[in-house]
Formats: C-alpha cells, structure tokens, sequence
C-alpha cells in the first residue's frame, strides 16, 4: 500500500524529505498525514520524522535555502517552511520516563522505537518519500478496520498522558468503526484512570472536546464517555441522552456539525469555565441554553437572536422536548429575522420618558410579536382604532 495524494508531490513537501535524504538521513512522513491520506481524507498537517538530530536539521535546511524554525527544540521538533507552508520535522524519540501529560524524552534512531511512543496503532505508521507505508506495530489493519486501538498497553499509553482519555473517544468519533463499539481494553482502560483528567489544563480539555464535538457523528463516542464516568469528570451534570436526536435534526436539515449547540444540548453546567470557553462562545452557550427552554415562536427568537441562533434553539428545544420540528420552520425563521419593530422612542415622546418610555416599547413590542408581527405602528400606538381584534391576544 502507498500513500498518495497533492501534498505528497507537492514540490515544497518532497524539498524538505530531499534535504534529509541527500544527507543520508532517513525521512519519514508520519501521523495524521499518513493516516488521514490512507484514509482519503484531506490532509492538514504534514509531520516528518527522522533519525538527523534537530541541530543537523536546521543546518540541512539553511544550506539548502528553506527557513528551519525551532518551534520545538527541547523535544527535537523544527518547522522548516517550504513553499510558504510548514513542514513539522522531529527527530525519532523515545520515552526515558513520564509524568502525565509531561516525559523525559531521548533521541533516536529508528522508526521502532519511535512508534512505541505514540498513543494509537493508527497514528504509528510511517511512509517514505516514494509513498511506501511503513507499518512497525500492526497500525494498517487498525486503520483499515476503523478500530482506534491503543499501542501496546492501554494502561501505559494512559499514564504517560492522561489527554490520550479525550483522544480515544475523540479519535473513534472522527476515524472509527460508526457501526462497532469502541475497543473493551482501551474503553476500560480509561474508565480506570479517569481520575487523571483532573490533571489537565482546563483549555486542553476544552480543545479536545470541541474536536470531538465536530464530528459529524459524536454519539457513539460520547455515550461511551458517560458509560465510562469520563463525561461526569469533565462536563459534571452533563448526559448524552439527547445528543442523538440533535445530530438527527442536524443532518434533515443539512447543518454542518457545531460543538457549541452540541454542548448545550449536553446539559450540566459550568462549562463555560471548566472547558475555557472564550467569552463569545460562552455567550452563546448561554444564549442557547435560554432560548432553548423559552415558550417564545420561532418567528420571536428569530426577532431576537437572527436566524442562526434561532434555528440552533428550536432544533436544541425539539431535541429536549421529543417534539417534531415545524413543516415551515425556514419560513417562519426568515419571517421574524427580517421584521422590523415600527414603534421607536421617539412616537412615544414626551409624554413618556424614563423608565415609563422603556416599559411602554416593551410592552408595544411584546404586542407587536404576540401578532405575529402583523400590527401597523398606527395600530400600536392607536389600539382603539384597530377593528381587526389584533391586540387583544397581546
């Protein structure tokens, strides 16, 4: 099997292996890359291993007029820029000793040993600069079968990283089997060691949460978090039984996975702080989680919050409730985003002012609504004049 794809023969991406080899030094591509054009899907990263250590890289890729960037020199990682674009080039390591999510790492010489140290079989395959897969720990059939499996000893792999808890939930919602379980040694694995994700930094976990909320589908995932304790530590109060009926309503309606409407259909609280959310996607969980549980028409939360937030709370809120969405849900939505208050301040000055005039427009504009956003500003501020009836539901 070998890999191929655009960036594979890409000229700035065979530049960099060329450097290595001409020196005679291996270069392997590794990783994601691998994984992901083995997968066919695209490829975002590009990550290059080699025996050369990071000094002789960086003189490597001077002498041949590309731009070497220490982004990690202590664990033997230099970015070399070819082509305007990066190229990750890190030295094989190998583990000396672990502390969570921190290791003592030492230099290495072979593609074996530096397998050993990563976290899932699938992740541990290498291909040389002719496309030629290399596979040192049984990686390809994982692959092939959709099966996120941790290298060697699950336990292990967790002790080393306590994040590697996320990544194997968050690696089966993006690469794994959607009609298989997740692998039992791993699944109990992390049941065992769940503890540990105390130990992390809140914004890794929150990067990885948002990962996995990004699949197209999480459920299985995120079930198997709650069946594990793993969700209870992260997202306390959180449940994954409505999940399922979201994503349901997501794809009828052709939306592109969203972690933030997700998350609020999740429940529980605090996560804007557990997960470090910024302060705009924290204003929106908020927003969300409000709306979802308001009696207010798609039209009126459209009115208030646009057309996005406001079909994000109707399918949260018919996802909660078991209810079906609305036939003309689009209409109805793009009806109450375009309408337009036709009081203003301005019509009720100055016999009103003050606290008087905001309570007033309040209460014209809840009229207003109530109608469906039918009622004329004359039929507002003249409500005597109105025959239709209108303004009596308001």
């Amino acid at each position: 099997m070998r890999v191929r794809g655009e960036w594979f023969f890409a000229d700035h991406t065979q530049a960099v292996c060329h450097m290595l080899t001409a020196a005679g030094h291996q270069a392997l591509f590794v990783g994601g890359c691998v994984r992901n054009a083995l997968l066919g899907v695209p490829v975002s990263d590009i990550d290059i291993a080699t025996d050369a250590r990071p000094e002789r890289v960086i003189a490597l890729a001077e002498a041949a007029g590309l731009r070497p960037v220490p982004t990690g020199l202590d664990h033997g990682t230099i970015t070399v820029v070819a082509g305007h674009l990066p190229h990750e080039v890190t030295t094989f390591r190998r583990d000396v000793e672990t502390f969570g999510r921190h290791a003592v790492v030492a230099f290495a010489d072979t593609a074996d040993e530096d397998a050993h140290r990563r976290d899932f079989t699938m992740n541990a395959l290498y291909a040389t600069p002719a496309g030629e897969v290399i596979d040192p720990l049984g990686g390809l059939p994982d692959l092939i079968a959709r099966r996120v499996r941790f290298i060697d000893d699950a336990d292990a792999r967790i002790r080393e990283d306590y994040l590697r808890i996320l990544r194997f939930f968050r690696f089966h919602a993006w690469y794994g089997d959607a009609d298989g379980g997740l692998d039992a040694d791993g699944l109990a694995a992390c049941a065992a060691h769940v503890d540990g994700l105390a130990r992390l930094s809140r914004e890794r976990v929150g990067a990885e949460i948002a990962k996995l909320l990004s699949a197209a589908d999480p459920c299985q995932s995120v079930a198997a978090m709650a069946q594990a304790g793993v969700l209870a530590q992260v997202l306390p109060g959180a449940a994954a039984s409505l999940l399922p009926v979201l994503v349901h309503h997501e794809a009828a309606q052709g939306l592109a996975p969203d972690p933030i409407r997700r998350l609020a259909v999740l429940g529980g609280a605090d996560h804007a702080e557990r997960l470090r959310l910024s302060k705009a996607d924290a204003r929106r969980l908020a927003r969300l989680r409000t709306a979802m549980a308001s009696p207010d028409t798609p039209g009126a939360l459209a009115y208030r919050l646009g057309a996005a937030e406001a079909r994000d709370a109707v399918l949260l809120r018919a996802a909660a409730t078991g209810m079906p969405l609305p036939a003309d849900l689009a209409d109805r939505i793009a009806e109450g985003a375009a309408a337009c208050f036709p009081v203003t301040a301005r019509d009720l000055m100055p016999a009103l002012t003050g606290p008087a005039l905001g309570a007033q427009l309040d209460a014209l504009e809840a009229r207003w609504i109530a109608s469906g956003f039918s009622l004329s500003r004359a039929e507002l501020l003249h409500p005597e004049n109105d025959v239709s009836g209108r303004n009596r539901d308001a």
